[in-house]
Formats: C-alpha cells, sequence, structure tokens
C-alpha cells in the first residue's frame, strides 16, 4: 500500500484535512520535544480551528496529573480545553474501576507523586525489594527514576509469585531534548521476555484511549472522518489503523528522526496514509 504523501510533503500540513472533521494529534514528537514547544505547532492548531476542526491530544503520557498537562500545553504556547486532552492515565484508571480492590506497586516519577489516583492503595516502588513482595499487582505509569536494579526487583518478585501488571503508557521510547527516553513499555516488555507475565497495556495503539478521545467529542464522527496524527509506528499509526481513523506519520522531531523513514514503514508492515516531516 503506497504513502499518500502530495501536498504534505512540501510542508502544508492543513492541506490534507478537508476530508476530516477531527484531528488527532500524539504530544510527543509532533506538538512538543520534552518541555520544550515545536516551532509552528501552536499555529497549525489554531488554523485548524479557524478551518472549524475539532482538535484533541490523545497522548502516552501517563506519568503526570491532569492538570500538570494543561499547565504544560498553557505554558507550550497550546490552547487545548482538558476535554480535549485524552491521556492513557485516563485510560488506566478506567480500567481500573473494573479490578477487585488492591494494593498496588507503582513505577512513577518521583516528582509526579499520586495525588490524581484517587482513592487506589498504592506504594511506590523504589530500592526496597521489601515493598515489591508486599503488593497485589503492579501499575506502570512512569519510569523517570526507574534503574536496573527496580526492574530486576520486579522480575524478580513476578517470578516468584505471578501478579497483575496494568501498563499505563505503552510507549517503548519517548523524544525529549537530550535524546530518546526509556518509558514504561519498554520494561514492560521486558519483563514480559524475562517472566511469564503478560501484561494490560492502557494507552496507544489499544483501543480504550481512542474511544475516551471520541466519547467526549459533543456530536458522533464515523471512523471514517477522524485524522490521527503521531511520530511512532507502534502507537499513532497503529492505533489509528485499527480504529479505522486515517493516519499521518510526522518524522522530523520525533521517534523516526534521521532515521530511514520508508524502511521503518517497510520493516513494520504499518503504512499510514500520509507521512509529513512536521504539522
Amino acid at each position: 500500500m503506497p504513502v499518500r504523501q502530495g501536498a504534505a510533503q512540501n510542508g502544508n500540513f492543513c492541506d490534507i484535512v478537508a476530508d476530516y472533521d477531527l484531528v488527532l494529534f500524539d504530544a510527543y514528537g509532533v506538538l512538543n520535544v520534552g518541555e520544550t514547544a515545536i516551532p509552528g505547532a501552536a499555529d497549525t492548531i489554531a488554523a485548524l480551528r479557524a478551518m472549524g476542526k475539532a482538535v484533541a491530544v490523545v497522548s502516552n503520557s501517563a506519568a503526570y496529573p491532569k492538570m500538570q498537562m494543561m499547565e504544560r500545553y498553557a505554558r507550550l504556547g497550546f490552547d487545548f480545553a482538558p476535554d480535549e486532552v485524552v491521556t492513557s492515565r485516563e485510560a488506566l484508571l478506567q480500567r481500573l474501576t473494573q479490578e477487585p480492590p488492591r494494593r498496588w506497586g507503582l513505577m512513577v516519577d518521583s516528582s509526579a507523586g499520586t495525588d490524581a489516583l484517587g482513592d487506589l492503595d498504592t506504594v511506590v516502588l523504589a530500592d526496597d525489594a521489601a515493598a515489591y513482595n508486599a503488593v497485589d499487582g503492579f501499575l506502570l505509569v512512569g519510569a523517570g527514576g526507574w534503574t536496573d536494579q527496580r526492574q530486576d526487583l520486579l522480575e524478580a518478585t513476578l517470578l516468584h509469585n505471578p501478579r497483575p501488571v496494568l501498563v499505563g503508557n505503552p510507549d517503548l521510547v519517548a523524544p525529549r531534548e537530550s535524546g530518546l527516553s526509556l518509558e514504561p513499555g519498554w520494561f514492560a516488555h521486558k519483563l514480559a521476555d524475562r517472566t511469564e507475565t503478560v501484561p494490560m497495556f492502557l494507552g496507544k495503539p489499544f483501543p480504550e484511549v481512542f474511544d475516551l478521545a471520541l466519547a467526549r467529542h459533543p456530536q458522533s464522527v464515523p471512523p471514517a472522518r477522524v485524522l490521527m496524527v503521531g511520530d511512532t509506528l507502534h502507537t499513532d499509526i497503529l492505533g489509528g489503523l485499527q480504529a479505522g481513523f486515517a493516519t499521518v506519520l510526522v518524522t522530523e522531531h520525533g521517534s523516526l528522526a534521521g532515521l530511514d523513514v520508508p524502511d521503518a514503514i517497510t520493516r513494520s508492515g504499518i503504512v499510514p496514509d500520509f507521512v509529513v516531516p512536521f504539522i
């Protein structure tokens, strides 16, 4: 299946949105790199609004509470409303309403805190092996500060006593100012390879987070009228395709920056509808 490049390959992202009513954006690598806005991204969002298009963010950023994310977008020059930002953290919390009460061991950035996790009984995992053995399951939401030693403790306790593992961020890596960071999905796949654990992933490319995004839109939008824009083939593009959306792969600032993009598409077998350098 060929990739439709056309006018979008010349840098005018807005030329390809005419057939779509709702445009969903990944964040890292599309709107921002770490704490830095990608030049022109906020202007593109404004232009889409002026065209009458609905926009939303669908992000696998699970480590931080919604309020912190909204403050970041405002600081970076974006005008998203809270209902326009849908995260894998929200998909995880929704899934947890279907789980029995448990004490959860939490992989999370130490700076993020647990204040927006509701009344969940959680223990932040660090370097105490006893904490890993004392919980009933594990939530992998943020990998900042996660170490090989902590990964070894997690794998060892699961080998000794298998328990549920829910992954709030399926991403393997994320683009930041200093390069690609390893994310919870990386460590989840690693432990799956080394133990008999089968993690449950909540976030792109899985459907729950896309269902949340569509449910928040005030009008019903057919999947064929939705455009998913992302920098990662195995989360953004694959997720958009399985949902029936059209897809746009962004290449200049994200996970494929500096790589052979046609080769990556061929090797993965995941083919976006459009390829653009940036939005």
